[in-house]
């Protein structure tokens, strides 16, 4: 498999341990005003060691030598939660959703079949933050419809060779129904690999065990996510080394599934302790195949091998499509030339799964100028095609897109749903329709359920382009833009679900027209059943939500659903005007009832920097669902300023400075329920 990392001396420049990562969405207070000299607090870190990163180790014996800088060398044997200071910022809170299938929009995708995993690497091994970071430049990976699996890609012998998801990765994916694995990584010898790891990954203790795989279970159990990709690529082996790496397989399969944890296998390494690159599922890895979940099947296959393994899969009594065949994705993209009907042919059943290797191209392509906008632009196009229609796929031009070949799901099955289109990342971040922080951002654990299906437009007239913004939003970091010359009206459809209505469901849609724009009649668009046939248009309801005209600003329009019985298996809206028309929908939220959440307790400072700038601040888990967390600092005339979020209970704040007259900085921390809603502030404050 291609090298996952640069080694440390090839790295470019990246966040290190000396330096300052400003955490959390949007936000540090350094960026929003002018800085005031004040008296630092007492010591406890120098500035930057307190900011937290995902978690990475070797298996047990370390380097020779001296760690790049910024590396941190250390052994998962010792690892102890006790002592792992950073495990409150790298542990996932939000739970695995369940998933369903829609009735798929076009009839060349399949349901049951073939399906996607995804290996993306976020950033370098080392210097990860984990909690986000001051830039809006970032592979914010929202098409989680068309993904079945997504490995947390890293690992390099100068870093580190296990690596641990960090919470915003697992956040995202699991609201949208995507286990998410860690990986172990063993490289090549010419990749700085040393046979030795491997050694470690399975030595046994004095009782025969595998405290390695203990380990494994017991990082993915605390820190949230699930499971692991074992690529184990390092030349030299044996047969006595391929017995025990099949027994520690075995353990960490028997060990991770009362944990509900799945194991990814890549083929690499054979039964025989080899590395020999298979191409295909034969008598060389079968038996490792069984004891994981699935198998990355190596670049190196061809149709004959993809053919067999498919066949031989279900001869042991495996399903075909738990075989991921590689696709590598890393330099070329789109245009990487691809024998897509050796993998999922249009004529018959699909032969396997497949796999990508580094998607995040479509981020990592574009020039070092790039915008949130043609990142999300080259995002849509990599999954849905040219067409950017998943339902009207476009001649393929030698790219065989998901949205093509796999059936989407959605996690949208229950209320309250709410979503502000807020992608995970952005220039700035908004409250209520203002920006309350110029500063640019990521933080994946703060992304919306985004619409699946990107996009579907009905319309007799002329289509309009449709997509997320980040030049305004209503919260967050970018609202749906619709930019039409309506000459009929257009229907965009959004969201695939599965939601109970009653007599008291309503839907709130937050929602303008821009400067310039033509006024335009909106309408709920409400589905109350699904298709017949895969590709048959979706018979929408439509429910009056208000005319817009320019100028008025953000406008909330309440639509009451109590005429409607049943389920709603979609929604979306439905645009009338004449001429140029920009419309957005800034928030969507379909409810039976509101209320307030609870607010978190105990909120304190942990650990301060030497010269005060840093803080880390903790708290108790508010009682009740809750959706995040947002921190906000009040300064001196009683203002609240905007520093960041989270799903978990610890922030690192960055870039603080005292207030003329401040004896003391003062921190708000609240709740925030899936409406949006925040609760109570619970306060907290660090004497300078």
């Amino acid at each position: 498999m291609p090298q996952p990392q640069p080694q440390p001396q090839q790295r470019p420049a990246t966040p290190t341990r000396r330096t300052v990562v400003l955490a959390g969405a949007g936000a540090a207070a350094a960026l929003l005003a002018p800085a005031l000299p004040g008296r630092a607090a007492a010591a406890t870190a120098a500035p930057g060691a307190l900011q937290p990163y995902a978690s990475y180790w070797f298996p047990d014996s370390l380097p020779t030598g001296t760690p790049p800088d910024g590396v941190t060398w250390r052994g998962l044997r010792s690892w102890r939660a006790e002592d792992d200071r950073d495990l409150a910022f790298n542990t996932a809170t939000v739970p695995l959703a369940a998933r369903f299938t829609p009735v798929p929009v076009n009839t060349t995708a399949r349901a049951g079949q073939a399906r996607n995993t995804s290996l993306v690497a976020f950033g370098h091994t080392a210097g990860n933050p984990s909690q986000g970071s001051a830039t809006a430049d970032h592979y914010a990976l929202n098409q989680w419809a068309y993904l079945d699996e997504l490995v947390f890609w890293g690992g390099s012998a100068g870093e580190g060779l296990i690596l641990a998801p960090n919470a915003p990765v697992v956040d995202a994916a699991h609201r949208n129904g995507v286990p998410v694995l860690g990986t172990v990584f063993l490289p090549p010898v010419h990749h700085g690999g040393d046979l030795r790891w491997t050694r470690d990954l399975v030595q046994r203790d004095a009782a025969g065990r595998f405290p390695l795989a203990a380990k494994l279970v017991e990082v993915a159990t605390l820190y949230g996510f699930d499971g692991w990709f074992l690529n184990a690529e390092t030349e030299g082996g044996d047969a006595a080394l391929g017995a025990e790496m099949l027994a520690f397989v075995t353990d960490l399969r028997a060990r991770g599934e009362a944990a509900g944890l799945r194991i990814t296998w890549y083929d690499a390494m054979t039964v025989s302790g080899q590395v020999g690159w298979q191409g295909a599922l034969n008598d060389e890895n079968t038996a490792l195949f069984q004891q994981a979940d699935s198998m990355f099947v190596d670049f190196r296959w061809t149709p004959g091998t993809l053919a067999a393994s498919g066949e031989r899969a279900e001869d042991i009594g495996r399903s075909r499509y738990d075989l991921w065949a590689g696709v590598d994705v890393e330099s070329t993209g789109w245009d990487r030339k691809v024998d897509w009907d050796a993998i999922v042919p249009t004529d018959r059943p699909h032969t396997v799964s497949y796999g990508f290797y580094r998607p995040e191209w479509t981020l990592n392509h574009l020039p070092e100028d790039r915008t949130p906008g043609q990142f999300h632009a080259a995002d849509q196009r990599f999954w849905t095609g040219d067409s950017l229609d998943p339902a009207r796929p476009g001649p393929e031009d030698g790219w065989r897109a998901p949205a093509t070949v796999l059936a989407d799901r959605s996690t949208i099955d229950r209320l309250p749903f709410a979503t502000t289109f807020n992608t995970g990342h952005g220039l700035r971040w908004y409250e209520h329709g203002r920006p309350v922080s110029d500063t640019a951002w990521n933080h994946l654990g703060l992304q919306d359920r985004l619409p699946g299906r990107r996009w579907v437009v009905r319309t007799e007239g002329s289509t309009p382009s449709v997509g997320f913004d980040f030049a305004d939003a209503w919260r967050g970091g970018s609202s749906l833009l619709v930019d039409a010359d309506l000459k009929a009206p257009a229907t965009v459809e959004l969201f695939g679900t599965r939601l109970p209505l009653s007599r008291r469901t309503a839907v709130e849609l937050t929602h303008r027209t821009d400067p310039g724009s033509g006024p335009v009649t909106v309408e709920l668009a409400v589905a109350l059943h699904e298709p017949d046939r895969a590709g048959d248009p979706i018979a929408y309801t439509y429910v009056p939500a208000g005319e817009l005209r320019p100028g008025a600003g953000w406008t909330t329009s309440t639509v009451r659903l109590g005429a409607l019985r049943g389920t709603a298996h979609a929604l979306g809206v439905r645009l009338t005007g004449a001429g140029g028309v920009r419309w957005r929908l800034g928030a969507l939220a379909v409810r039976d009832t509101v209320g307030t959440p609870h607010a978190p307790t105990a909120p304190r400072v942990t650990d301060a920097a030497a010269d005060g700038t840093e803080l880390r601040l903790r708290w108790r888990r508010a009682p009740g669902p809750v959706r995040h967390y947002e921190v906000h600092r009040i300064l001196p005339d009683g203002t609240r300023r905007f520093l960041g979020g989270t799903c978990q209970t610890a922030f690192l704040v960055s870039g603080i400075r005292r207030e003329a007259g401040e004896k003391s900085a003062r921190f708000q921390v609240r709740a925030v329920d899936e409406l949006y809603t925040p609760s109570a502030p619970a306060v907290t404050a660090h004497r300078w």
